[in-house]
């Protein structure tokens, strides 16, 4: 089947997809009841987006869902949205806005496919089983066509997979390379066995941030499904408003998201909480995939030495290795966490321009990043806190 064989529609909101039309594209491993292996692209969380109103008129985020069908099915989909800015993407694109906007172009309104707010990799271009190669070649060109007869200056893609990149390259489009800190599940049983692949000072270091941070004067719990009761998101909802506030100037993500989560999104979430006095005092939300488990929000009302570290870093890794979960996706930037176990991992994004002169401009751009890129990673790895021979250190 060619792309030329497939419609593409796109469409407002996703109340108007049936979930099992959707999730058969975006999830299809868990059609039987498994976990899928992007928590993020699911009917249920980008439809809670939707309805709590973190995304949709006046968020700068509207949705415009772009869809593949062949003889009335379902083939693909990609969560699209026009930006009328670059805030919650986290691949920064604010000086190319500035350069066009200073040769007399209009950068925004944009397209953007993405999971809004939310720097995790995973497929973007969502295909149906069997539909892989025609789905992606669709969505790409029905992407650029979109954007070329509006007039919109550009069509990007973040945090998709690099098999996606690779594939979307060869159909016009310009790849950017990226990097955050990931942590790798090799086979371990316990913390202590991670640790135990640690050079000796790091592994010293790692013990002592979690002495202090647990000597905080209070206890740490997970909850997830069921278990997460309203009272636990009320107080996440605190610590979520004062760090959004210091971050980003006003939280992303509405009250009323968390309500929603509450209702379904419940077993793709692994809340960790601290209690002290009687009082929830610091929180960290994280999504479990598949294969992955994904640290998205921390917050706190009270300031304890290292229990940032504690509840982000070093909970997720022990709830990975109790989950057999192969990696925790920390988030974007932070070189701290090198020091912690999470190594740098390219991520991948897609741009293309409608404006020939500034999409060459671009390209070079991407070039040299890439290459800087590269070289960063290089230089990160050698400096990680793993052993650097097969000798045993002493402690």
């Amino acid at each position: 089947m060619s792309a030329q064989e497939i419609e593409i529609r796109v469409i407002p909101s996703l109340h108007e997809i049936a979930a099992t039309d959707w999730d058969a594209c975006a999830c299809p491993e868990a059609a039987s009841g498994g976990r899928p292996v992007d928590p993020f692209t699911t009917h249920r969380f980008l439809l809670a987006l939707e309805d709590s109103g973190s995304v949709g008129p006046g968020t700068g985020w509207l949705p415009q869902y772009l869809t593949a069908w062949a003889d009335g099915l379902l083939i693909a989909v990609a969560p699209l949205y026009a930006k009328s800015h670059s805030q919650g993407e986290y691949i920064f694109d604010h000086s190319w806005a500035h350069a066009y906007e200073r040769a007399g172009g209009r950068y925004y309104p944009k397209l953007q496919i993405a999971v809004p707010f939310t720097p995790a990799t995973g497929r973007r271009f969502l295909t149906r089983p069997g539909f892989e190669g025609a789905g992606l070649a669709a969505l790409v060109q029905g992407g650029i066509q979109l954007t070329e007869n509006n007039g919109i200056s550009s069509l990007n893609v973040t945090f998709c997979t690099a098999d996606e990149a690779q594939h979307a390259q060869k159909l016009g489009m310009m790849v950017r390379k990226s990097q955050q800190f990931h942590w790798r599940n090799d086979g371990y049983g316990s913390f202590e066995a991670f640790l135990a692949e640690l050079s000796s000072r790091k592994r010293k270091n790692i013990r002592k941030e979690r002495s202090v941070a647990q000597a905080f004067g209070g206890t740490i719990q997970t909850f997830t499904g069921a278990a997460i009761q309203p009272e636990h998101w009320d107080a996440f909802w605190a610590f979520y408003q004062d760090t959004g506030a210091r971050k980003w100037g006003s939280p992303y993500l509405t009250r009323r998201f968390f309500d929603i989560a509450h209702e379904t999104l419940g077993d793709d979430i692994a809340l960790v909480l601290a209690k002290r006095d009687g009082r929830w005092i610091a929180g960290a939300l994280n999504f479990i995939g598949a294969n992955a488990l994904f640290g998205r929000y921390w917050g706190a009302s009270e300031h304890h030495s290292c229990l940032h570290f504690e509840l982000c870093y070093y909970q997720a890794i022990d709830i990975a290795i109790d989950m057999g979960l192969g990696t925790v996706e920390a988030g974007a930037q932070g070189e701290h966490k090198l020091a912690r176990g999470y190594l740098p991992t390219p991520t991948w994004s897609l741009h293309w321009m409608r404006d020939p002169g500034f999409g060459r401009a671009v390209h070079d751009y991407l070039e040299a990043e890439m290459a800087a890129v590269d070289e960063e990673i290089e230089i990160l790895t050698d400096y990680g806190p793993f052993k650097k021979s097969n000798i045993e250190e002493q402690e």
